[in-house]
């Protein structure tokens, strides 16, 4: 008995506990309840459920089988769509079904949900899966009434390993260890970045004690389902780099930046010290130079003014009194010119010349034209790719950061900086570029909604809607941003990192 209590408490928990701010709580934004209401003139006679995931912002994807009734009887059974977040349900509509590989496509409206990427990389034997979904055991623990089937709840996860591919009924399928119930149909199965690896549709039974196994609808079949049905499938094919290995990359990256920084700032010290030490020698030789051709010139004058003192006396005993008075002024004035030139000889002061040929340590070298039109290239090494597309990129930079003649960015330093808060995603990007290294940046922050509203209300308050060449509004931009980057997670969700390159 206090086993199964312990059990019961585990479900409860399981169920109310928030969501993470991970990728896989950015996913579950997108996972829903589906909810089959049959009803016999105005009476309740059936009832089932399962769940499903978003593959565009107002349709979503389950399995058939979970939505047999609603085929079957389109005009008795009635379709809920029961989102994550929020405070209502919404009634879909199915729009394609396929029975053989078990899966559906419903749409609805009332509410725009994030869709969810799928990965169409290699998968192995043994990579981690977690399993997305309202399994029906947990519900019928924690439900105290058939409301609480349409209320929003984020979904339950649980974690396993892929266990291998199988054909299930002619089906390509995913094997693997995830624990899921029945519930759990047409919920994803998603690698650790969140990205979906297939629809989970069956388990296997636990009979005599024997391990259960989850069965996963295979994303090939899934894309020549939604093919046929006309849906664009978001997908990518990045390998998964976790969040913890990305920023121990980053911190890795900046300690070694910071130390071959400070290498060459010491060799560049060094450098400095050495030309001022040779400038110092140069100079203690040319002002030694310069005193002797001082104290030469002086020891002539001298001879000189004596010469003409001698022929000032020599013209006085002849009586050539105008011959005298040249003579020994000239002689006079050439032995204080001597005397002049002697005491301002050039004095030696090391302090001044050290400072005169003192070196600066330069700043690093700028990657020459950064500003005018770009084109930016991904660069893998240095991005953490989970669902956007990874194609070339173009912008077009002025001095004043307006970008593509329409967007204003903010300085943060020597960067240009802008935040986008839009109206029908759940998501804030903060977009950066450096013109001196030509980086441009993509941070992506996959946001619940009520997180998103608190951004939105912050947005409302940037003024700044084009670009501009006022720096007061420039400047506000920049305090009105950072209010939005304070407010955001502390870990992003997804960054991409480009180096851009002049083009037309």
């Amino acid at each position: 008995m206090t086993r199964w209590l312990l059990v019961l408490v585990a479900a409860v928990l399981a169920g109310l506990l928030p969501a993470r701010a991970d990728d896989i709580s950015a996913s579950g934004r997108g996972v829903v309840r589906i909810v089959t209401i049959a009803i016999v003139e105005g009476e309740v006679v059936g009832f089932g459920h399962g769940s499903g995931l978003a593959v565009a912002p107002n349709r979503v994807l389950t399995n058939a089988h979970v939505v047999e009734a609603a085929e079957r009887y389109p005009g008795n059974v009635v379709i809920g769509i029961v989102p994550s977040e929020g405070d209502k349900s919404y009634q879909g509509r199915l729009i394609a079904v396929d029975a053989d590989r078990d899966l559906a496509l419903i749409e609805f409206s009332g509410i725009r949900l994030p869709a969810l990427t799928f990965y169409n990389g290699p998968v192995s034997e043994g990579d981690s899966m977690i399993a997305l979904g309202y399994p029906g055991n947990v519900d019928l623990a924690t439900a105290r009434s058939a409301a609480d089937f349409i209320t929003p709840l984020s979904p339950v996860r649980s974690q396993g390993v892929f266990s291998g591919g199988r054909n299930l009924q002619g089906v390509s399928v995913l094997l693997h260890t995830a624990g899921i119930a029945r519930g759990n149909s047409g919920g994803p199965l998603l690698d650790p970045c969140g990205r979906v690896l297939g629809v989970n549709s069956a388990v296997t039974r636990a009979d005599d004690g024997d391990a259960s196994f989850g069965f996963a609808i295979g994303n090939d079949e899934v894309a020549a389902f939604l093919r046929e049905a006309k849906q664009p499938m978001p997908v990518n094919g990045v390998a998964c780099t976790s969040i913890a290995d990305r920023l121990a990359q980053d911190r890795s990256e900046a300690e070694q930046a910071r130390t071959a920084e400070e290498a060459r700032q010491r060799e560049a010290a060094a450098k400095a010290a050495s030309e001022r030490e040779n400038a110092l020698d140069q100079a203690l030789v040319d002002n030694f130079a310069m005193r002797e051709n001082y104290l030469g010139a002086a020891a002539l004058l001298l001879v000189l003014g004596a010469l003409g003192l001698g022929a000032g006396g020599l013209f006085h005993t002849r009586g050539q009194k105008r011959e005298t008075l040249w003579a020994a002024g000239g002689g006079g004035v050439l032995m204080v010119a001597a005397l002049v030139t002697f005491f301002t000889r050039p004095a030696f002061d090391p302090a001044a010349i050290e400072g005169a040929a003192r070196v600066a340590v330069p700043p690093p070298a700028a990657e020459p034209g950064g500003l005018g039109k770009m084109v930016c290239t991904i660069d893998p090494a240095h991005s953490r790719v989970t669902v956007s597309s990874t194609q070339d990129t173009r912008i077009d930079v002025s001095p004043d950061g307006c970008v593509n003649g329409r967007t204003q960015y903010a300085e943060t330093g020597q960067n240009w900086q802008r935040i986008l808060v839009p109206n029908e995603e759940q998501t804030v990007s903060v977009l950066e570029y450096a013109p001196a290294t030509r980086l441009y940046s993509t941070t992506r922050y996959l946001l619940s909604a009520a997180q998103m509203a608190d951004a939105r209300k912050l947005r409302a308050a940037v003024k700044i809607k084009a670009c501009s060449t006022d720096q007061a509004a420039r400047a506000d931009l920049a305090s009105k941003q950072q209010a939005i980057r304070t407010a955001l997670p502390q870990v992003f969700n997804e960054r991409l990192v480009y180096r851009c390159r002049p083009g037309s």
